[in-house]
């Protein structure tokens, strides 16, 4: 702000408050010398949401002791490390070989965003939004099927066998076993079926996870997605 925009403010601010309201000439003058020396870096106001106008009747309205001007300085501080909080650095459009450009640019889009005369960039999310998930991904995911390419999810089977089975079988037309809860094993929804280890007391030693889930987890899940399960060859449970 200049003297002038202070002294605007000033008058603004003794309106409200006339306990701030200098009528001696060189109390006045002072009163304008300190509040421009500690305000001169702060704007009257911004194209986005900031107004000194608005930050003085705050403090009039709450507090009970005569503004200052650390009263309006320390919304604007609070105001400028906010906007920085929320910006994310776009990529410059200087050539990049030219490292004085490329950091001028991005300092003074910095300084735009913290002096309130742009807006924050923010990174928008890859997957989703507040608006839902981007629908140009979502096409895309539905080309393909998958987020995942095929060599890779064929590279990845032998490592994750039970997933894999469940991939085939619903790639099949078979129901997902794995969202039902397994009356076996006691598999919860989510996890593949166990196999028991049975030891030489016939006593359960210990259960490893097994590729196929159990038939009869099978045939209830057939029965909560209203569809018959195939006749498919199963190992038998253990």
């Amino acid at each position: 702000m200049d003297r002038r925009e202070i002294a605007a403010l000033l008058a603004y601010i003794g309106r409200l408050d006339p306990r701030t309201i200098r009528t001696d000439q060189g109390e006045a003058r002072d009163q304008l010398a300190q509040w421009h020396e500690l305000l001169g870096d702060v704007p009257m106001a911004t194209p986005h949401g900031w107004d000194a106008r608005v930050a003085a009747r705050q403090h009039i309205r709450t507090s009970p002791y005569q503004i200052l001007p650390a009263d309006v300085a320390r919304p604007w501080e609070s105001y400028r490390l906010d906007r920085l909080a929320r910006h994310s650095d776009p990529t410059p459009s200087a050539d990049p070989d030219d490292q004085a450009a490329w950091t001028a640019e991005l300092v003074g889009t910095r300084r735009a965003v913290a002096a309130g005369t742009a807006q924050p960039a923010q990174a928008r999310a890859i997957t989703s939004s507040r608006d839902g998930v981007d629908p140009r991904l979502e096409a895309r995911l539905r080309e393909i099927g998958s987020c995942i390419p095929p060599a890779a999810r064929a590279a990845l089977a032998p490592y994750r066998p039970a997933r894999a089975a469940r991939e085939a079988a619903v790639a099949l037309g078979q129901p997902d076993a794995l969202i039902v809860r397994c009356e076996w094993c006691l598999a919860q929804p989510g996890e593949p079926c166990r196999r028991r280890r049975i030891g030489l007391d016939d006593g359960v030693r210990a259960t490893a996870p097994r590729a196929t889930p159990h038939p009869g987890r099978l045939d209830l899940a057939a029965a909560q997605q209203g569809r018959p399960t195939e006749q498919v060859q199963q190992p038998a449970m253990a």
